[in-house]
């Protein structure tokens, strides 16, 4: 879903660092000046100006919520988030054209050569999902490969029963399906069975069909389904944050060193870098950064 648009925002108490970028952001926090308490008049914002955001389609749902509880507290400022795709956000950023580029991979080498930096503020794990009467219970990368491209037929070849293969995942342009796809090198190339229009309804169909299997944000996966192990490895919080499952992305700023950000740009970024940010990164069904 394309979420553009001027968001009017307003800047609560801004803790923790995050970013690498050199402009710092300062703001009186709310009751500092003493009177009336925060709870029932918070003290006005003095921030003001406009952020502008885009690139990745995945980070929607968390740039989104970061976007709103920033809005909750300030209304001096706009932030604007243009949905284009990662490439675009990193380009935005190099050519100066966006505050904020947005990216949902990693920079390549020569983008980090190049003058760019990646502040990392959410992970995105994913996981692979079977029928819970299925007896397959670990896949490599490479088994759900051939899985999602057909090349893998049956469950029996890869140590389960003898029936066919039914692959359930998202519609295109989902950012779950963005992320699996490029994380399983499986872009365009995946045999789809059924393609559905949200997470809950891909569990739900894998649930329902014995020979299906799919794939579903970590936060999303419930009891009605099963969560194969990845390599020997289950999709955890935990496991996402050490890296050591291996369906998983980073979420990205993307930032032009010797670029000093605005006191607004700033003050965001490190909003949603700090520890006040893990619960919004929680229920927009990512993973926060390890600590």
């Amino acid at each position: 879903m394309v979420l553009a648009g001027i968001m009017m925002l307003s800047l609560a108490a801004c803790g923790g660092t995050g970013s690498s970028t050199p402009a710092a952001a300062s703001s009186e926090p709310a009751g500092a000046s003493g009177g009336t308490p925060a709870s029932s008049a918070p003290a006005a914002s003095t921030l003001s100006g406009k952020v502008t955001t885009g690139g990745s389609t995945s980070v929607e749902k968390v740039v989104g919520a970061f976007i709103e509880a920033f809005m909750a507290e300030n209304s001096g400022v706009d932030v604007t988030y243009d949905p284009t795709g990662s490439g675009a956000g990193i380009t935005g950023a190099a050519e100066g054209t966006l505050d904020i580029g947005l990216s949902s991979r990693a920079l390549k080498d020569d983008e980090a050569a190049g003058g760019l930096t990646a502040t990392t503020f959410a992970l995105d794990g994913i996981a692979i999902i079977v029928n819970s009467e299925n007896t397959v219970e670990d896949l490599t990368l490479e088994q759900i490969k051939g899985l999602a491209t057909g090349e893998i037929t049956n469950w029996s070849e890869v140590g389960g029963p003898d029936m066919p293969v039914v692959l359930v995942g998202r519609e295109a342009g989902s950012g779950t399906r963005d992320g699996f796809e490029s994380i399983v090198d499986v872009k365009d190339a995946c045999k789809y069975d059924q393609e559905l229009t949200s997470t809950g309804a891909v569990i739900a169909g894998v649930a329902a069909n014995p020979n299906a299997f799919g794939y579903a944000s970590l936060s999303a996966v419930d009891d009605t389904v099963k969560a194969v192990t990845v390599e020997g490895v289950a999709a955890s919080e935990a496991t996402v944050q050490d890296g050591t499952y291996k369906i998983q992305r980073p979420f990205v700023f993307v930032t032009k060193d010797g670029a000093e950000l605005s006191e607004a740009a700033q003050a965001f970024i490190e909003f949603a870098t700090s520890d006040a940010a893990s619960e919004l990164i929680v229920n927009a069904g990512a993973v926060p950064v390890a600590k």
